[in-house]
C-alpha cells in the first residue's frame, strides 16, 4: 500500500471545509443576519455571506471528491480483499451522494432566496410575516437543510475516521485473513 498524502489531504481538508463551513454558517451567519438594521436587509445580509461561501464550498467539495476517487483507486485491492472495507465504501459513497444532494438542493433554494434581496425576513432561514410565499417556502426548507448538510458531512467525517482505522496494518492483516477463511 503506497502513500498518497496529497489525495488524503485533498479528501480530508475538503471534507473539513465542507462540514465546518456549512455548520458555521448555520450556527452563526443565518442567525446573525437577524441583526440587520432593517428587516428588508436581513435576507440580503445572509445572502451576501452564503454567496461568498459558495465558491469556497464548491472548491472544498471538488477537492474532497478528487481525493476520494484517488484514494479509492489506490485502495482497490483492499476494497476487494479486506473484509469490511467494501461495506464501508458503500456507506461512505451513500453519505457522499446524500451530502451532495442536500448541498445542491440548498444552493438551488438559496438562489431563489438570493434573487430577491429586499425581502423582509426574521433571519437567514426564518421568513417574516410579510415575506413572499415562494421565498418563505424556500427559507423554511433551508432551515432544515442548514442542519442536514453538516449532519451528513459530519457522518462522512466519522466514516472516514473508521476507514483510517481499517488501514492499520493489524486490521489489514485480519481483514484479508477473515476474507480468505470465509
Amino acid at each position: 500500500m503506497a502513500r498518497n498524502t496529497l489525495a488524503r489531504s485533498m479528501h480530508d481538508v475538503g471534507l473539513a471545509a465542507w462540514f465546518g463551513g456549512t455548520l458555521a454558517n448555520a450556527v452563526a451567519l443565518n442567525a446573525a443576519a437577524s441583526q440587520a438594521d432593517n428587516p428588508n436587509k436581513t435576507g440580503a445580509v445572509a445572502n451576501v455571506g452564503w454567496d461568498r461561501w459558495t465558491p469556497v464550498n464548491a472548491a472544498a467539495i471538488g477537492s474532497h471528491l478528487v481525493g476520494s476517487v484517488v484514494q479509492l483507486a489506490d485502495n482497490a485491492p483492499r476494497v476487494a480483499g479486506q473484509r469490511g472495507v467494501g461495506s464501508m465504501v458503500i456507506v461512505k459513497t451513500a453519505l457522499t451522494v446524500i451530502s451532495l444532494g442536500a448541498t445542491a438542493y440548498s444552493r438551488a433554494l438559496g438562489k431563489k432566496v438570493s434573487a430577491q434581496t429586499d425581502v423582509p425576513a426574521e433571519s437567514g432561514t426564518e421568513p417574516a410575516a410579510t415575506t413572499p410565499p415562494d421565498v418563505a417556502s424556500a427559507q423554511r426548507r433551508l432551515a432544515v437543510l442548514q442542519w442536514a448538510v453538516p449532519a451528513a458531512t459530519g457522518a462522512l467525517v466519522v466514516v472516514s475516521a473508521f476507514a483510517g482505522e481499517q488501514q492499520r496494518a493489524s486490521e489489514v492483516h485480519k481483514g484479508f485473513l477473515r476474507r480468505a477463511l470465509g
